[in-house]
């Protein structure tokens, strides 16, 4: 069993963050989270969090509205109840597809915006009765914070990182012990 310490590095800003962020990484530390009370643009790469695949889900629930609204379509307007209006065929739906533009636009939008929501909010586990996740609430105000959790010789080291680069504290919260994995 390994045991390893728990860092929280307070910063007042977010470029001496990024900064020792940088140096914690070259030095071959693993940051695993960092906190801020913005978002602070560009810090995912240099903090190595991968991008996300959101897009991917996105574009899925969008097809899957386009899908359901053609059907829709196909099934209201030609095959159960044919109208005419406007002097558009009612015998094929490829020769009202026209007609039938901004109701598939609609239907993907909505579909696409509503499952990538509820997606991010299982994802994340922001559902209700859920703790939060922020170990220090000074984060949400004013204060930046690097949460590490390194072993003895590591964290020796990223003291040294995180003072050197401005940081006004750095926080030994305890440690936690890692099970191996069989």
């Amino acid at each position: 069993m390994a045991t390893k310490q728990i860092i929280h590095g307070i910063f007042g800003d977010e470029v001496p963050l990024m900064e020792a962020c940088k140096k914690l990484r070259a030095s071959g530390i693993r940051i695993n989270d960092v906190f801020t009370p913005f978002p602070v643009h560009g810090i995912d790469p240099i903090v190595g969090v991968p991008r996300t695949r959101l897009a991917i889900c996105a574009f899925i629930y969008g097809i899957t509205g386009t899908a359901l609204a053609t059907l829709m379509m196909w099934y209201m307007m030609v095959h159960d109840w044919p109208n005419d209006i406007g002097g558009k065929p009612t015998w094929g739906y490829v020769f009202a597809i026209p007609a039938f533009i901004p109701i598939t636009f609609e239907a993907t939008v909505f579909c696409a915006a509503h499952g990538l929501a509820l997606t991010y909010l299982l994802r994340c586990w922001l559902v209700p009765g859920a703790k939060a996740k922020n170990p220090d609430p000074r984060t949400t105000d004013d204060k930046f914070m690097i949460y590490l959790e390194l072993n003895d010789e590591q964290s020796k080291k990223a003291d040294e990182i995180l003072r050197s680069n401005g940081a006004e504290e750095v926080n030994y919260k305890g440690t936690i012990t890692i099970e191996p994995k069989y």
